[in-house]
C-alpha cells in the first residue's frame, strides 16, 4: 500500500517552521529532508524517524520499526503525535543536525 499524498501534506505542513524541510517522492512512498539530509520516511502513512542519539534525547519512549522488509528500524512516530508541532520541529532538527550530508555523487570517467 502507497502513502497517500495527503499524509505527507498533513505532515509537512507541522513542519512548516524548518524553512529547507522538504518532502520527496521515492519508490511509491516519500522520504523527508531538512538541510539537505533525509530525516525521516513516510511509508504506508506512517512516519519513521532516522535513529540519533539527539532524536533518541527529545523522542521519549516512541517504539522502534522498520518502516519496510530489511530496513533499519527507525523512530515509529505515530499519528497521535503529529498534532506537537514544535516537538516535531525539535526532533527534525535535532535529528538533521547529526546525521551526515549525503556524498556528492561523481560521474564516471570517460
Amino acid at each position: 500500500m502507497a502513502t497517500d499524498q495527503r499524509t505527507v501534506d498533513s505532515i509537512m505542513d507541522r513542519l512548516i517552521d524548518i524553512p529547507d524541510a522538504s518532502a520527496r517522492k521515492m519508490f511509491g512512498e516519500y522520504a523527508i529532508f531538512c538541510s539537505g539530509r533525509m530525516v525521516a520516511l513516510v511509508c504506508n502513512d506512517e512516519l519513521y524517524l532516522k535513529k540519533t542519539d539527539a532524536g533518541k534525547a527529545l523522542v521519549g519512549d516512541v517504539p522502534e520499526k522498520a518502516p519496510y522488509a530489511g530496513a533499519k528500524p527507525c523512530f515509529h512516530i505515530s499519528g497521535e503525535h503529529w498534532d506537537r508541532r514544535e516537538w516535531m520541529r525539535d526532533i527534525f532538527v535535532a535529528s538533521a543536525a547529526e546525521l551526515p550530508l549525503p556524498k556528492k555523487k561523481t560521474k564516471p570517467a570517460r
